[in-house]
């Protein structure tokens, strides 16, 4: 089972696919909590170059209000993380699957959640 929903944005840059990517998630319910930039902190910390590289946190709030409710120490794996990554010839997308994250519990219910965020999500990628 593939543990992410990807798509590859040929041509594009990274900023303006950031833009779009923080719109698609916002038209399906999603906020961005936490932001990291990979490349700017292997450059300040280890003194690497490497190409761009966006990890994003993206919570729905009321599918994790449900999932907490469901099993309250799931927050230990949330927010959604989606990144942008560039590479040879455009950007890749990248979400996490939430129904193969969340395989480590054991509740049917929590499962029922998890894909309804997956499909959440990757309408967004898609629409990206």
């Amino acid at each position: 089972m593939s543990y992410t929903i990807n798509r590859m944005i040929s041509g594009a840059d990274i900023d303006s696919i950031d833009d779009r990517t923080r719109k698609a998630l916002a038209d399906n319910g999603f906020g961005v909590l936490t932001e990291i930039d990979v490349k700017v902190t292997m450059k300040k910390k280890l003194d690497v170059d490497m190409p761009a590289y966006r990890i994003l946190g993206a919570c729905n709030p009321k599918m994790a209000h449900q999932a907490i409710g469901i099993e309250p120490r799931v927050g230990a794996m949330l927010p959604c993380n989606v990144i942008l990554r560039e590479v040879e010839g455009g950007v890749e997308v990248s979400a996490i699957d939430p129904v193969a994250s969340m395989q480590a519990i054991e509740n049917a219910e929590l499962t029922a959640v998890a894909g309804e965020v997956r499909d959440l999500l990757a309408k967004a990628v898609a629409a990206i």
